[in-house]
């Protein structure tokens, strides 16, 4: 037997800090490696390893940030759409106009590629795993249409906001998932165009 120290042992819980893996950019790292990771394989099969494999981190900084899968699942969803910077832009303006400027951002976020597959992902996911799909609503529910009916001056604002919610997924699965044409090829100034009016009347009208 040599003389040499035995090792300490390894601590449980959070993973010592270096700069690698707790710098000012591991939190966008994760989400990022997130993102990519529901895009590739869905709900059902990332994990949280996974995501932390891919962002070069400790599992455990991924549950230090976001919690359990959920939680990063709904923080991917948030990123996607940015409903803090966006959602005054749309309602900030007043009525007049809400649904075009609800529709035309809806349909920006699905147009761009960087933000298109990970929403892919989450609308596959939500169809066929009520984890995924609860985390969906519980997103829509509290971070979107809440604060969207929050500011509709109508009766029944929240089951306004719904109904246009439930117009712009339904868009979104026929375009982009299922891809039925003429829809899925249809320019979308046109689809904008012809949404607005809906969504306007949803959610201003008495």
């Amino acid at each position: 037997m040599t003389g040499d120290a035995a090792p300490a042992p390894r601590r449980r819980g959070r993973p010592a800090r270096t700069e690698a893996s707790e710098g000012p950019g591991a939190r966008e790292r994760i989400l990022q490696a997130a993102r990519t990771e529901f895009a590739e394989r869905g709900y059902d099969k990332t994990t949280v390893r996974g995501i932390a494999k891919a962002a070069d981190v400790d599992a455990a900084l991924v549950h230090h940030y976001f919690g359990t899968k959920d939680e990063v699942f709904a923080a991917a969803i948030e990123v996607s759409f940015e409903p803090a910077m966006v959602i005054p832009e749309i309602l900030g303006k007043g009525t007049e106009g809400i649904g075009e400027r609800l529709a035309r951002y809806f349909i920006s976020v699905w147009e761009n590629p960087v933000s298109r597959a990970p929403l892919l992902a989450i609308i596959r996911s939500a169809l066929t795993h009520e984890a995924a799909a609860k985390v969906l609503r519980t997103f829509v529910l509290r971070r979107l249409l809440e604060r969207i009916a929050a500011d509709l001056d109508v009766p029944d604002p929240k089951f306004r906001a719904e109904l246009a919610a439930s117009h712009m997924i339904g868009i979104a699965i026929l375009r982009y998932v299922i891809q039925v044409e003429p829809l899925a090829s249809a320019d979308p100034e046109t689809i904008v165009a012809m949404v607005a009016p809906t969504l306007q009347r949803y959610l201003t009208e008495a």
